[in-house]
């Protein structure tokens, strides 16, 4: 098994993929590119593209690359194009259009800056504003960088903090409250803002502190500093509402060749970083006010000094694998500088089924959002690509969706089959199992909590999270080797669940592979016959 694979295997589920540019391009070639020259745009240059983009879009419903499509286009202060494409449901007949909310994934993570910068102006809050001094509870491992780590740190993820702390905790249940708590125990992954480490609960972090700074949750400081503000009526930070709006889009993943509605996403725990829910009219108005520099229908909105403090390039993040243009990290925003310029983007992706992007080209005061219903693809980049090719050299020189697509292929193909073919067979003649009581037991850990191993109809189940509610059954794979499923969105993706055995013929540990990315996952048993829930 690869490590590519092995690093997929503990990754498979996380909550919001960190899928553009610096993530996609590890382990990948970038494309050779040469500089394309161009000219800027003009109203009838986009006009003239517009067409050409729809039918990109239509192609992509009509090869099934995605079942539902929805895209908003500004340009120099005007709303200039919005249309759906395609289903909210495959095999339903209810059609996608510019008013379809989408969950935005890590999309969130620039509309969560947008808020901030909103603080800011306030005079409330500052970038540099030190956690501590707003939150002090939150803490990091090191006693330095707790003293130290600002709400710029969180937003440019150079905090220290592992990637993907915290994901697994959101996985099995536990609260926001509970995860960030939980940081601590983490270990960075670098010297105090010596590297990037894209971190979804860090930046959460720093968004609800400045959230508390005004006295407000962030779920309404969202709603009280940008939707409202910006008549963003199907916009919201709480995935209740998600659940109200009629016209939704619904997550889809690919099995047996098709598109399915496997599994649903509650991103609540961490809300400022994947948890918005919106449609592309309202991303639109948002685009404005981005382009505008905090200006909106030509009154200031938000400071320009603290949204423009949102694209200074501050992390390196490596080359764009398809333009080879370098990329960096800002504050909730990727900053790059490729084939047109300046360019600031985010995308957005839940493995259960989302795919988003939006990507701006300031000095054109020009943007595109594009939202899709599915993972994995690179449809949202493709269609983006394309737009700007078109309009900013008046022709396509290739198949942008396609070129994407492989990009992802590239990434998740191979390290799914691996993933799988190591854990998804057992062995023809594996090892027989002790009893099943030498397993049963109760397991913990203060990261992860308690983890109870029961006996149920002549086999094994493992409960995890919050009261045990996240049940799974165990398979057998080989000795002490078992196997289980929790993903609902790869259902055919295993995850090994190792016991140590003592000197009592008794499991004394158990090690779980997909909750071990930082050494965490290794729960001792406890002797005792009721306890608490973490």
């Amino acid at each position: 098994m690869t490590e590519a694979a092995k690093r997929y295997a503990r990754h498979i589920r996380v909550l919001c993929l960190q899928l553009l540019v610096g993530v996609v391009l590890v382990g990948i070639a970038p494309i050779a590119s040469q500089a394309q020259s161009f000219e800027h745009a003009t109203k009838g240059k986009i006009l003239a593209a517009l067409p050409k983009l729809e039918e990109a879009a239509q192609q992509v419903i009509a090869n099934g690359g995605v079942p539902g499509i929805s895209i908003a286009v500004v340009y120099q202060d005007e709303v200039v194009y919005l249309k759906g494409f395609g289903v909210r449901e495959e095999g339903k007949s209810d059609l996608v259009d510019a008013d379809t909310v989408f969950q935005l994934a890590s999309f969130s993570k620039p509309m969560a800056s947008t808020v901030v910068a909103a603080i800011v102006s306030e005079g409330v809050a500052s970038w540099d504003s030190r956690i501590v001094d707003i939150d002090p509870s939150f803490q990091l491992y090191d006693a330095y960088p707790t003293a130290q780590v600002t709400v710029r740190d969180l937003f440019s993820h150079r905090s220290g903090l592992p990637g993907g702390a915290g994901n697994e905790l959101e996985e099995i249940g536990y609260d926001r409250d509970a995860i960030l708590q939980r940081l601590r125990q983490v270990k960075p992954s670098s010297s105090f803002r010596s590297e990037y480490s894209y971190s979804n609960f860090g930046l959460t972090a720093g968004a609800v502190a400045v959230a508390k700074a005004a006295g407000m949750s962030w779920e309404n400081a969202a709603d009280a500093k940008l939707y409202k503000p910006l008549g963003m009526s199907s916009t919201s930070s709480r995935y209740a509402d998600f659940l109200t709006r009629t016209n939704r889009a619904t997550l889809h993943v690919p099995l047996d060749g098709k598109w399915r509605a496997l599994a649903k996403r509650d991103p609540d725990p961490q809300s400022p970083a994947g948890g918005v829910s919106s449609d592309a009219r309202d991303l639109a108005q948002w685009m404005r006010l981005q382009l505008g520099n905090g200006n909106y229908n030509g009154k200031p909105l938000i400071d320009g000094d603290a949204i423009g403090q949102t694209h200074l390039p501050l992390m390196a993040r490596g080359k764009n694998p398809v333009s080879g243009g370098w990329s960096f990290y800002g504050l909730g925003w990727n900053v790059e500088y490729g084939r047109y310029g300046e360019g600031w983007s985010h995308a957005g992706a839940f493995s259960t089924g989302a795919r988003t992007l939006v990507s701006l080209l300031p000095a054109e005061e020009l943007g595109i959002v594009v939202l899709t219903n599915a993972f994995p693809t690179g449809v949202p980049e493709g269609l983006a690509d394309t737009f700007f090719e078109l309009v900013m050299t008046g022709k396509t020189t290739q198949d942008w969706v396609i070129k994407w697509n492989n990009i992802y292929g590239q990434l998740f193909g191979p390290a799914i089959e691996a993933a799988i073919k190591r854990y998804g067979t057992p062995p023809v003649s594996p090892l027989p199992a002790l009893p099943l009581s030498a397993y049963a037991g109760t397991y913990f850990n203060p990261y992860i909590g308690k983890a109870v191993v029961a006996e149920k109809d002549g086999t094994l189940e493992i409960r995890l999270g919050p009261e045990g509610k996240a049940v799974f059954p165990l398979s057998h794979f080989d000795r002490d080797l078992y196997t289980y499923r929790p993903s609902a969105e790869m259902p055919n993706m295993p995850v090994a669940v190792t016991f140590e055995i003592g000197s009592d013929q008794k499991a004394a540990q158990v090690k779980i592979d997909d909750l071990n990315e930082f050494e965490l996952g290794v729960l001792t048993r406890i002797e005792t016959d009721r306890p608490a829930w973490p």
